[in-house]
């Protein structure tokens, strides 16, 4: 039977506050290189209770000024995960340094911290985590490792706004984190990212380089148009609109986490119970806050090859869910064709891409949606197991 509610994936969301905010701006003169993006940038270090923030454009621009201000070049080795959104890997190869893939942890998604020495070469200049779904890896670990064989940590946080691990939030383990505010993530700016340091110096590099390297902003100019060039520079700024709805989604911020917790625990509760539910990615680490950017399920081997069908099945009974992500990134054609990557070496990042689901738990939803969410799905699976 048709489910008559809609229960969106994702939806923004957005308010009257949040509108009232970019009207103010555009009511204004200043819509780019104004104080709104200061106030974004102060509100999210706070929330993440330490470092420095820079508004960015988006989080694969985060992501490119990181490896960039590494100095990460042709020659050069990057640790990524095989599971991860192509952005992550893409901030290496544009630069012209090889990605060396590293395969995931099936009860979280996260990189197998157990396989990162054993990939580290002369050659290897940096890891790039990602802390999946918004479940943050044992930075700790990850740490002792990269300061062992001196090498810089980038943590991508696209998933994880909210997500700590020993009381501190990720992205500030690292040397940067980078955030996504796509429209289904936990805020959002429309499009827009930050990246943030625990560096002060490093922070104040990048701001620099992400707006052309010019050497002081419009405020700055004591004769309007007169300025200079300290190097090459790339325009990855955030304009004002933008991080004005930034500053009034951080102002929630507590309370979308609380929904998404809520939601969470209430829908993988109930996928427990289901069978042909092989498992729920989660950490069962008391350290680990999940962020609870979604729930990723994983299906038993024998429905593996039905995902697919599932997946559109529960679409058209209007239960919105997408795949995180649709191939490991070494099997994705460019990646494939360029290293071809032995597939063995990424075993536990096909099972997630081959065999999840991943569901909503936003604030747009509650916990009587969860029902609805479980119940669809454990329908659909025995339909077809039957």
């Amino acid at each position: 039977m048709l489910n008559k509610k809609e229960i969106p994936f994702g939806r923004p969301w957005v308010e009257d506050e949040d509108r009232d905010a970019v009207m103010a701006v555009l009511q204004g003169h200043i819509l780019t290189h104004g104080p709104v993006c200061h106030q974004f940038e102060d509100d999210f270090a706070a929330f993440t209770k330490g470092g420095y923030a820079v508004t960015m454009s988006s989080c694969m621009a985060a992501l490119h000024m990181s490896t960039y201000h590494l100095g990460i070049k042709e020659g050069d080795e990057v640790l990524v995960p095989a599971q991860t959104h192509v952005a992550t890997v893409h901030a290496v190869e544009i630069l012209g340094a090889t990605p060396i893939f590293v395969d995931c942890e099936l009860e979280t998604g996260n990189i197998d911290i157990s396989l990162l020495e054993d990939k580290i070469t002369p050659k290897t200049k940096a890891i790039i985590l990602v802390h999946f779904a918004g479940i943050p890896a044992e930075m700790d670990r990850v740490c002792t490792i990269a300061e062992k064989h001196n090498i810089a940590i980038i943590e991508d946080c696209a998933l994880a706004v909210g997500g700590f691990y020993k009381g501190k939030h990720v992205g500030l383990w690292g040397d940067m984190g980078c955030f996504s505010f796509y429209p289904v993530k936990h805020i959002t700016t429309g499009e827009g990212g930050m990246l943030i340091s625990k560096d002060e110096q490093t922070a104040k590099d990048i701001a620099h380089f992400r707006a052309f390297s010019v050497d002081r902003t419009h405020n700055e100019r004591k004769i309007a148009g007169v300025y200079d060039v300290t190097g090459v520079g790339l325009n990855y700024r955030m304009s004002e609109m933008q991080a004005a709805l930034g500053c009034t989604q951080v102002a929630k911020l507590d309370r979308i986490l609380e929904r998404r917790s809520k939601n969470f625990t209430a829908l993988k509760e109930l996928l427990l119970k289901i069978k042909g539910v092989r498992t729920v990615l989660d950490s069962n680490n008391p350290d680990v806050v999940n962020s609870h950017y979604c729930l990723v399920v994983i299906l038993d081997k024998d429905l593996a090859q039905n995902r697919n069908d599932i997946v559109k099945a529960l679409m058209s009974d209007n239960v919105g869910c997408s795949i995180y992500y649709p191939q490991p990134v070494p099997r994705m054609k460019y990646y494939d064709d360029q290293y071809k990557v032995n597939p063995a070496e990424y075993k536990n990042a096909a099972v997630i891409s081959d065999a999840s689901i991943a569901l909503p738990v936003g604030p747009h939803l509650d916990v009587e949606d969860m029902s609805i969410i479980a119940e669809t799905l454990e329908n659909k699976i025995a339909s077809i197991k039957k």
